[in-house]
């Protein structure tokens, strides 16, 4: 009778590093920024959502620039969507990308007053509903405008967030499920912010002030800099 020898137990495996504790950094962000908060100027959802759109492949300052005159135009979503679309396109001019931009602007006007009885939905499964909107835009309207907590990725957070080591990921919506699983929930808005803040003022795309980095000795970028 032969006996079956026990296989050698192979290599361990080696343990999965886990994300960066964020808390520190955390913290730190909250010390550094603590009025951050969005920068797009709006009274209502409606004009808030309106300036999101606009906010696309564009500088809040310049859209800020751009949506009083808008406003003052087309002060609600009926206005809005029975604007003629060349004026509506001349309005927005400004903000690059116009003809698309009046064209989403327009269209979901039409359909929060047809669908929605003329209210911006404060649901997340009904704003992406909406022309031009996806769901950055849609966390940043949720967030800023109705108190629901959202993880807006834009392009510093998605960039800050892949530097500081906590996704892995290129794809916003995954980046967003990432950073939602690390954040408290009750801080997903206004760390959004913080971390958009951050990307302008320091962690630039170009030229990351590193040296100067409150966040240097929690970050990995630097050393990465140096390999």
């Amino acid at each position: 009778m032969t006996t079956k020898k026990n296989p050698r137990p192979g290599p361990k495996a080696a343990p999965t590093t886990p994300p960066r504790t964020p808390a520190r950094i955390l913290e730190l962000l909250e010390e550094h920024y603590p009025e951050a908060w969005c920068t797009l100027d709006f009274e209502n959802p409606y004009q808030l959502l309106a300036a999101t759109i606009l906010s696309a492949q564009c500088t809040d300052e310049r859209v800020n620039l751009t949506t009083p005159a808008l406003f003052r135009r087309y002060p609600d979503p009926a206005s809005l969507a029975r604007a003629a679309i060349e004026e509506l396109e001349g309005l927005v001019r400004p903000t690059g990308f116009f003809r698309n931009k009046a064209k989403n602007l327009k269209s979901a006007a039409g359909m929060i007053v047809d669908r929605f009885g003329g209210r911006v939905p404060d649901r997340m499964e009904e704003l992406i509903l909406l022309p031009g909107v996806a769901r950055k835009t849609a966390n940043v309207v949720l967030g800023a405008a109705f108190g629901v907590p959202g993880v807006v990725v834009d392009t510093h957070v998605k960039r800050v967030s892949a530097r500081l080591g906590w996704t892995k990921s290129s794809n916003p919506d995954q980046i967003e499920q990432d950073l939602m699983a690390l954040w408290p929930r009750e801080r997903w808005t206004k760390l959004g912010h913080q971390v958009i803040a951050h990307g302008r003022s320091i962690c630039a795309a170009r030229k990351p002030r590193c040296p100067s980095c409150f966040l240097g000795e929690l970050c990995p970028y630097p050393q990465k800099e140096k390999e």
